[in-house]
């Protein structure tokens, strides 16, 4: 009797053991539960970016498709000046040549007068008695000083002209009439001059040399002590009638 409640039993715990295997296998290949949906978001959508503007104005996704480049033209050079020989100066230093264009357009009185006095040779050996570094070189007085003159005056004749590197003007004294032989070369774009000297002609080739004439005293208001001069000034057309010759 004791033996067969002791296979009863066994047999119990052997379909308990049983049961439970059976329960854990399962459990173990059951497939995961799918994840949440996510909740929508309380926060709005940012509203998609606005196209940026083409260079057309109008938005890059309209903006008319780029026509094909044209086949480039050749490069044509800028028409420049031809110098009149009658109204061309030629002024001789010991660096090199400038040259001047004379504007007869702007002020023909002075042009006129500036052209007598170098067929006189009246600039021949004259020094540019006022160098100012950054601003101009003044010349054409005979006494050296600032002082002197050919003794005729000329009547103003400012212009609209502007008073920029390179730029051939009279000078004077207060007196708005008051030019006579002395000019000056500016040297740096001046144009707080415009209006107030007249301005006759425009340096077109030996500005380099015109930048070698030796500086004067900024405290003795540009005097040059050891100053460069003129070698020589020509008109244009009387130069080149002499090589002919």
């Amino acid at each position: 009797m004791f033996h067969t409640r002791f296979s009863a039993l066994a047999a119990f715990a052997i379909a308990v053991f049983l049961s439970f295997a059976f329960s854990a296998a399962t459990f173990a290949q059951a497939p995961a539960a799918p994840a949440a949906k996510a909740k929508p978001s309380s926060v709005a959508p940012l509203a998609p970016p606005k196209p940026k503007p083409s260079p057309t104005g109008q938005p890059a996704s309209q903006a008319p498709a780029a026509k094909p480049a044209a086949p480039s033209a050749p490069v044509v050079p800028k028409e420049t000046v031809k110098l009149d020989p009658e109204f061309t100066l030629y002024l001789d230093l010991e660096y090199g040549r400038v040259v001047i264009r004379m504007r007869p357009d702007l002020a023909p009185v002075h042009v006129a007068r500036v052209k007598d006095l170098v067929r006189q040779g009246f600039y021949d050996g004259v020094v540019f008695h006022r160098v100012i570094d950054g601003f101009m070189a003044q010349t054409g007085d005979p006494q050296g000083d600032g002082t002197g003159g050919s003794g005729k005056n000329i009547q103003a004749e400012f212009n609209k002209e502007s008073h920029l590197r390179g730029a051939v003007s009279m000078a004077r004294a207060s007196n708005i009439n008051s030019a006579d032989s002395q000019f000056f070369i500016v040297l740096n774009d001046s144009t707080h001059l415009d209006g107030n000297y007249t301005l006759w002609g425009q340096v077109v080739s030996g500005m380099e040399f015109v930048d070698k004439i030796r500086k004067g005293d900024p405290n003795a208001n540009g005097r040059v002590p050891y100053p460069d001069r003129i070698i020589r000034m020509q008109v244009g057309i009387d130069a080149d009638k002499a090589k002919k010759k």
